[in-house]
């Protein structure tokens, strides 16, 4: 069945397809699945070749649009990042199975034995940025869990994701997978008919900006999990050691400035102020362009920060300064402005980080290290579907993990309540 044309296959019809074949994958073994990520993985280094060329047709594409440095980073396919998508499959296979894992063990009384134990989600719906390395992160991890995943990507990564979709598809399916274990949609315009689909889809996951985000939430009864934007922080403290300081600040700025976890705003105590922001400025280079407040303006060269730049996500080498009276000012400040995503505190003072990392309202805080760790892969994970901001069920990089969920299995001999109700039986909750 050819996934990749839903509106001459039919829309609806496709997505039932990958319904009823989500349960099939969820009673799947893991020695499977595993042998499915396998062949993907060696499939993907067969057809590199036909991904690279694919690539640069959507990168000459960009070009001629006129499509920024950041989008065009992240739409950039090359070796590297096959070969780090090959890892990250990899580690999966490694990586212990998070289904049919016992959670709970409970002998309710005698012979009435309650259980709970990890389950697939079922079916996944990913709407994702141009990355196309994103497809195949989203397609794994799905695999590896047990979840069948309706994939949409950017338009401006078309031709990467239609090959990229071929080469896993074809390789999972003919290692055992369900024939509706993935699909992709590629009409923008089928976006509106998925959301339609809570019937067949049990979670949506979009990752793009805020007003994307909000409008999926605001147009669907599947459950939306993910973030909107990422609007990081590092505070410096002043009790920060500045060599530890400067290189981190750099690396959460600048390594790949298109990234979600990137630094946007630097939080500066003001006992420390006037000599961290020009060393920081003078081993930035031209790297950086800085948007400051009054009270750091006059420190370095830079443009003024209005209030609209700390509310800002600029996936660009800019980075908003802010000088503060103490950690409770930085601590507001985040609260108020950022995106609950990713945030740093450079100190030496215990207590300080400790009350930072409480109070904090973030899925990752951090003590003196770049927030570009904020990442699956990175954490052990294989890779990531994205990055939960919200509090229930899953937050930070969503992993194996967090495509789980779990059911009670309650085993008994002829047990029944009116026995219980009427005296007769009592339970003895005892667990095993």
């Amino acid at each position: 069945m050819d996934f990749t044309d839903n509106r001459s296959n039919g829309f609806i019809d496709s997505i039932k397809k990958v319904k009823n074949d989500s349960f099939v994958l969820a009673s799947l073994p893991e020695e499977t699945r595993n042998a499915a990520l396998d062949a993907v993985a060696s499939a993907l280094e067969k057809n590199k070749e036909a991904i690279f060329e694919a690539n640069l047709k959507d990168l000459a594409a960009a070009e001629e649009m006129s499509l920024p440095a950041p989008i065009v980073n992240r739409l950039k396919f090359d070796a590297h990042k096959l070969q780090t998508c090959i890892t990250g499959i990899n580690d999966l296979v490694d990586l212990e199975d998070p289904l049919f894992k016992t959670l709970l063990n409970r002998e309710l009384d005698n012979g009435l034995v309650l259980t709970k134990t990890t389950c697939p989600i079922g079916v996944i719906g990913v709407i994702f940025e141009s990355r196309p390395d994103a497809l195949v992160q989203i397609a794994a991890l799905c695999m590896k869990s047990g979840n069948c995943a309706v994939l949409k990507g950017g338009s401006e990564a078309k031709n990467t994701n239609r090959v990229l979709f071929e080469t896993i598809y074809e390789a999972a399916v003919g290692a055992g997978l369900p024939e509706g274990f993935a699909a992709l949609i590629e009409d923008r315009a089928e976006i509106g008919e998925l959301l339609k689909c809570h019937d067949y889809v049990d979670l949506l996951i979009p990752r793009g900006s805020n007003e994307f985000v909000q409008y999926i939430m605001d147009n669907s009864k599947i459950p939306v999990m993910g973030h909107a934007d990422g609007i990081c922080h590092i505070y410096v403290d002043g009790a920060a050691d500045i060599d530890k300081a400067i290189p981190i600040i750099i690396d959460s700025k600048t390594q790949y400035v298109a990234a979600c976890n990137t630094a946007e705003t630097l939080l500066v105590h003001k006992d420390i102020a006037d000599l961290i922001i020009p060393l920081l400025a003078d081993a930035s280079g031209d790297k950086i362009s800085y948007r400051c407040d009054v009270r750091s303006m006059g420190l370095i060269r830079c443009e003024e920060a209005t209030e609209e730049d700390f509310k800002t996500e600029y996936l660009d080498y800019i980075l908003s300064v802010k000088v503060v009276d103490d950690i409770d000012e930085a601590i507001s400040h985040i609260n108020s402005y950022g995106s609950h995503h990713t945030d740093c505190i450079i100190t030496e003072d215990k207590d300080s980080a400790e009350k930072f990392m409480a109070l904090v309202d973030s899925a990752g805080v951090y003590q003196n290290c770049s927030t570009r760790f904020a990442d699956g892969f990175r954490y052990g994970f294989g890779a990531e579907v994205g990055i939960s901001t919200g509090k229930i069920h899953a937050r930070g990089p969503v992993g194996l993990d967090g495509l789980v969920t779990y059911k009670y299995k309650l085993v008994g001999e002829g047990h029944i309540v009116a026995d219980y109700a009427n005296g007769n039986a009592t339970f003895k909750f005892k667990d095993l």
